[in-house]
């Protein structure tokens, strides 16, 4: 039999858990949400009476309590649940944030509760779910045995797949994936900004550059980032690199700084794979060396843009 779960927080991610986890006969001692709204919404939809704004009422005799609650309000929604007796012995509380470990919850184990963490990577831009936003992506899990025995369950019920990570190096995996997904928005700013300048609009410009991201992406998994890395770094080219700077320089000095730490990144990528020796590395981190000067003037550009 599945376990009986309370959701507290019914936003996107929460939303999410209800939805499939209705889908797959799980039972819920109910709904919780600051907005009275929000919770009876879910509660709707996935075929339950009891929603409410106080959570410790639902949560008190719930074997699995998945809290899906913002960040910052994690640690202060446990606290309130154990104040108010809402986590009985050997429950099982879960949160799904990717920065925080489980510790976060650990004023749970004072009620002899179970802790524990499971991140979903993939991102949920809506509370309207359509087919199924689990299906086939990694779900991260720490803390207690005994919760990420759970996790494990709920993520394979999800079809999701699990994978154990620590506790004391999880922010090091969410910085990784704000680098995977955040830096990579970033990036793409970047290069229809200096597209734009070159004279192709902003808007337009995502259509060319499609099929080189996407054939990028394929590459790196076919053959990994350091085989899969292509340009004037690993073909040893610092005439081009300092053309880009200068174009930009004249053109697009806001991009600098971030262009500059790329070619780094990009001549150390290269040389730890062996495609370039130390001397060219060497000599690309002198060609891209910012001096203080440089600096102040970048940053000056930067306020006098907005």
């Amino acid at each position: 039999m599945k376990p009986l779960v309370a959701i507290v927080g019914c936003g996107k991610v929460g939303s999410a858990f209800g939805v499939l986890l209705a889908r797959k006969g799980y039972r819920f001692a109910g709904f919780a949400s600051r907005s009275i709204e929000s919770a009876k919404r879910l509660a709707e939809r996935c075929g339950v009476d009891r929603f409410t704004d106080k959570p410790w009422t639902i949560t008190r005799e719930a074997q699995v309590i998945l809290l899906t609650t913002p960040d910052d309000a994690l640690s202060a929604v446990c606290e309130r649940l154990v104040q108010e007796d809402g986590i009985g012995s050997g429950a099982v509380v879960l949160h799904c944030s990717g920065a925080h470990p489980s510790t976060i919850l650990s004023a749970a184990r004072s009620r002899e509760a179970w802790i524990g963490s499971m991140h979903p990577l993939q991102s949920f831009p809506s509370r309207e779910i359509a087919g199924n936003p689990f299906e086939g992506i990694e779900i991260t899990i720490e803390g207690d045995e005994p919760a990420c025995r759970q996790a494990r369950d709920i993520a394979a019920d999800v079809g999701a797949d699990a994978i154990a990570i620590g506790t004391e190096t999880k922010p090091l995996y969410h910085a990784a994936a704000v680098v995977a997904s955040n830096f990579l928005v970033t990036l793409m700013d970047m290069a229809l900004h200096l597209n734009e300048a070159a004279g192709i609009p902003y808007d337009t410009g995502f259509g060319p550059l499609k099929p080189l991201i996407f054939g990028t992406l394929k590459h790196i998994e076919a053959i990994g980032p350091q085989a899969a890395l292509t340009g004037p770094v690993v073909r040893s080219d610092l005439k081009t690199v300092e053309a880009h700077l200068l174009a930009m320089n004249a053109h697009a000095p806001r991009w600098l700084p971030l262009y500059r730490s790329l070619i780094r990144g990009n001549a150390d990528l290269a040389f730890r794979a062996g495609r370039i020796s130390a001397d060219v590395r060497d000599r690309f981190f002198e060609l891209v060396k910012e001096t203080a000067e440089d600096m102040e003037r970048m940053e000056a550009d930067v306020r006098k843009e907005g």
